[in-house]
């Protein structure tokens, strides 16, 4: 488990400048009970996930990750990394070019294309590579840092 869930507040201070061309990454093993566990959160226990002779019999030839399972490792670099705490989603834009299988290595990279120092909006560009530094997944983050909100 991240050592930071339930941490010192100070762990978690809010960056609020940003600079063009910035990168993180963000990396993970995609594990069987990852997969399995995600099924049972999410409810979707499509075979091509969950069961081996169904997922054999597919364009796949065995099973495949969620994608949105996958995704989560973006939602983990920008939550955590880049631009980290305080940053609240407003968009995600995914295309998902391969798939994932299980004990594949991914690894979620974001960069900073867009920062609106007076609105404190950030646009990244997002995209998770495998083991093999096959691009899996591309898109653009839209964010925006939480001390720039007005509260009511």
């Amino acid at each position: 488990m991240n050592e930071r869930i339930g941490g010192d507040a100070k762990m978690f201070e809010e960056r609020t400048h940003f600079t063009i061309g910035e990168e993180a990454t963000f990396t993970k093993i995609i594990s069987d009970e990852d997969i399995t566990t995600f099924a049972k959160i999410s409810g979707d226990e499509n075979p091509v996930h969950v069961n081996d002779a169904y997922a054999k019999g597919t364009m796949f030839g065995g099973r495949i990750a969620h994608g949105i399972l996958v995704t989560g490792l973006i939602s983990a670099v920008l939550g955590t990394v880049l631009p980290g705490p305080g940053a609240i989603y407003m968009s995600q834009q995914l295309r998902f070019l391969a798939p994932v299988r299980p004990g594949d290595e991914a690894t979620a990279r974001a960069k900073v294309t867009e920062w609106d120092t007076e609105k404190g909006r950030i646009t990244l560009l997002t995209e998770v590579t495998n083991q093999d530094g096959v691009t899996v997944i591309t898109g653009e983050a839209r964010l925006v840092m939480s001390s720039f909100i007005k509260k009511k």
